[in-house]
């Protein structure tokens, strides 16, 4: 399944010359995910409150084109490999039928306090499987 988020390119998304700096991306990724994750019943405050978090572990990105003050974008999410304690997710940025950006991004799952790798509960694993 692949989650679809739509955003609006702000000022505060751009540098001098009015093109989204290249870390914002990562910003709209990192929304995507979680909003993919609400979308199926799963919320940060759920999540942190089980004693978990998810962490970039690893991360490739290619930028293919700019993205520029006030257009609309579209930010992709799609697990495309799930393990134990880990997420690989296939990350895309689109203008349009544009692609602008794409990202394959590792996340790991950990105890908040310990920081140490943790189970992924077995009920989001089977949301993000369907």
């Amino acid at each position: 399944m692949e989650f679809r988020l739509p955003l609006r390119v702000y000022i505060e998304d751009t540098d001098a010359g009015g093109i989204v700096f290249y870390v914002n991306y990562l910003k709209f990724m990192e929304r995507a995910r979680t909003e993919y994750m609400r979308a199926l019943g799963f919320s940060k405050t759920e999540i942190m409150n089980d004693a978990l978090m998810f962490v970039v572990s690893a991360l490739q990105t290619k930028y293919l084109r700019p993205a520029r003050l006030d257009e609309q974008l579209i930010v992709t999410a799609r697990v495309i490999a799930a393990a134990r304690v880990s997420l690989r997710f296939e990350q895309r940025v689109y203008r349009g039928e544009e692609l602008i950006c794409d990202a394959e991004v590792t996340v790991a799952c950990v105890d908040s306090a310990t920081l140490k790798p943790k189970r992924i509960p077995a009920t989001l694993l089977a949301a993000l499987q369907h």
